[in-house]
């Protein structure tokens, strides 16, 4: 199985699929640590704008839905978390009014472990 940057749990993909069919296509963008600390935000694919200061770690391929839900973070923060795997999660709760989940009483969460040395030579060979 390729190593990945970013992995969802079963629930989060759940919640991607039922916002997908609300929505439309999905993106998130990791948040930086303003607002919601570093909740990652979902928004309608090209809703938040990303350019050379964004950094795509993943296009997701979640079943149930057509297109990938892509995954991006800001350079400078991926600068900090370049040796992280991040999952996806959901848990009850309120998170931003600005990412989709917002009205359904549940946010998206993220969970995080370094990747290992074998992990980190398979993205760089890669890149």
């Amino acid at each position: 199985m390729p190593v990945t940057r970013v992995d969802v749990t079963p629930a989060a993909a759940d919640l991607m699929r039922s916002l997908r069919v609300q929505h439309g296509p999905l993106m998130f963008h990791q948040s930086g640590g303003c607002c919601d600390g570093s909740s990652p935000m979902c928004y309608l694919e090209g809703e938040f704008r990303t350019g050379a200061s964004d950094v795509l770690l993943e296009s997701l391929e979640i079943d149930g839905v057509d297109e990938p839900v892509t995954f991006w973070m800001s350079k400078s923060q991926f600068e900090l978390w370049k040796h992280t795997h991040l999952t996806v999660d959901v848990v009850r709760g309120r998170g931003s009014g600005f990412s989709l989940e917002a009205p359904e009483g549940v946010r998206f969460l993220i969970r995080s472990r370094l990747l290992s040395e074998e992990e980190i030579a398979e993205l760089a060979a890669r890149a």
